[in-house]
């Protein structure tokens, strides 16, 4: 169990690196951790995930803000949207398959990962565009991608930063700022939904945490100083490559014979 944390530990940075530099991957990476290291039950982990995701993105927000990367009125408005269609996309998600609620979420990975890779066309270069977004245009963009992460139960990281970044207008590295802010946000919401009805041993919980802000002090000084460019392409690949392993894992069971129903 000892050699089991210290490999939790590790990963955690990583955790923290991805929170950091890209303003997501947290949740995508922190669930299976704590279920195949750790060895934590599904709701326990997801319960846990929020908790770590929320607390690391708020921590390494406070650099984003210091540098200038947060958009707070857009943020606050986005994540407010969110969280309100994230209970409707939740709704609507209990009503669906599992296997097919991940195949969704696998292909709503590759689009958003190759619209990251492509780049947005024309693309705002100094944010001024997001300062004068419409609220109606805000509370829109955040219901959608709200909608969307609730439907497939994800953080929503990977989706919140290319809203933020192509259909928002905001620039790439303050899109990863303002995402924290929105992911801290969705982050507590969940946790406090959860905690209704699962418990948590705090102390590795606290620990993986602890060592996840670690890392997010090192993915936000390398946002900083990364070019535009090459952030959105490894966001892109980082989310295409999952979203392929998502589907390598959810369709062969669903079209073999005899596996499927």
């Amino acid at each position: 169990m000892e050699s089991q944390l210290v490999l939790a530990l590790a990963l955690a940075a990583l955790v923290g690196v991805s929170l950091g530099l890209l303003g997501g991957g947290g949740s995508i990476l922190t669930v299976p951790i704590l279920v195949y290291v750790l060895g934590m039950g599904a709701r326990e982990a997801v319960a846990a995930s929020l908790f770590v995701v929320g607390a690391t993105s708020a921590v390494a927000m406070i650099a984003h803000a210091g540098a200038g990367r947060v958009r707070w009125r857009t943020g606050a408005l986005f994540g407010l949207a969110g969280m309100v269609g994230a209970f409707a996309g939740g709704l609507l998600g209990g009503l669906i398959p599992g296997a097919v609620l991940l195949i969704i979420f696998a292909a709503m990975m590759i689009v958003t990962a190759v619209a990251m890779i492509r780049g947005r066309r024309g693309g705002t270069a100094d944010g001024e565009e997001a300062r004068s977004l419409p609220l109606a245009r805000i509370l829109i963009d955040g219901s959608l991608v709200g909608i969307a992460t609730g439907l497939v139960g994800a953080g929503g990281g990977f989706l919140i930063v290319p809203a933020l970044n192509l259909l928002g207008g905001l620039p790439m590295a303050i899109a990863v700022g303002t995402s924290l802010l929105v992911i801290a946000m969705k982050s507590a919401a969940g946790l406090g939904g959860y905690l209704f009805s699962v418990r948590l041993d705090w102390a590795p919980v606290l620990a993986f945490t602890a060592t996840a802000i670690a890392g997010s002090f090192l993915g936000a000084a390398l946002a900083g100083r990364l070019p535009e460019r090459a952030l959105r392409t490894s966001f892109g690949v980082f989310v295409l490559l999952m979203g392929v392993f998502v589907l390598v894992q959810e369709v062969p069971p669903l079209i073999a014979p005899g596996t499927a129903g």
